[in-house]
């Protein structure tokens, strides 16, 4: 088996949180990232749920196949968040995001819902994959409110309507993606994130100082990161093994 990516990782609980509500894995070729809502019961509860669910898509798929795998086990995590809120009335009203990517090759299946997000650094250019679902991009305004700005309008919670946005990509060797919560974007602008993703090939060193620069911006949140990059040759899949972070580590 052997995949053409390289990774690492890291979920911090910041500075103001006393609990660690993000959920990550990354594997061989599944990568995730679920942001539980603070303040909604069970929010680590919701992400470690989410990532569970994923997680065995952690295996080699077709190319043709990668949108469909994933877009079930979405489906599934977001039936498993209905069956244990319904269970356990408190854990009702829980909800993550979640952002993921699926590889096969260079072919990679992106999902999204929230406001999580993924990145591409190509040539030096940082590209934001995803768009939030916060009410702050359909109301004018709301950014400067704040109680509006956090607020999102679409996230896993086991109601029936909940969908990720799906797309199939190509990657390009030299690539590099991040993935991460909002704990980190809300706190680092894009320019600085360009700059520390730019800064070598140790991707350990690179998740390091993001959420360094997070914490030194106040850490209000919790801060979860997971820095990829496509590789120029293939390398067995064993090189790493797999690992969950956050509140799917517990």
């Amino acid at each position: 088996m052997t995949t053409f990516t390289a990774w690492a990782a890291d979920s911090s609980t910041g500075r103001v949180r006393a609990l660690n509500e993000d959920a990550a894995y990354a594997g061989h070729w599944l990568f995730a990232v679920a942001d539980g809502l603070g303040g909604h019961a069970g929010g680590e509860v919701a992400s470690a749920t989410a990532i569970a669910a994923l997680r065995p898509c952690d295996k080699e798929t077709a190319a043709a196949e990668l949108l469909d795998v994933l877009s079930r086990a979405i489906s599934q995590a977001n039936g498993e968040l209905r069956r244990r809120s319904e269970a356990d009335p408190s854990l009702a009203g829980m909800g993550t995001t979640l952002t993921a990517m699926l590889w096969s090759g260079r072919t990679y299946a992106l999902a999204h819902i929230g406001d999580s997000r993924a990145y591409l650094l190509r040539s030096g250019r940082l590209r934001r994959l995803t768009e939030d679902h916060a009410l702050s991009n359909l109301v004018a305004d709301s950014r400067k409110s704040p109680l509006l700005a956090p607020l999102m309008t679409r996230y896993l919670d086991g109601r029936p309507d909940r969908s990720a946005d799906l797309s199939l990509r190509e990657a390009l060797p030299g690539d590099r993606y991040l993935l991460c919560s909002d704990g980190l974007t809300a706190a680092v602008p894009d320019q600085a994130i360009r700059k520390a993703l730019e800064t070598g090939s140790d991707l350990a060193h690179i998740v390091s100082r993001l959420t360094q620069l997070a914490n030194s911006a106040g850490g209000p949140d919790n801060i979860t990161a997971i820095a990829i990059d496509a590789l120029s040759t293939s390398a067995p899949a064993s090189t790493r093994p797999p690992a969950a972070f956050g509140a799917a580590a517990q």
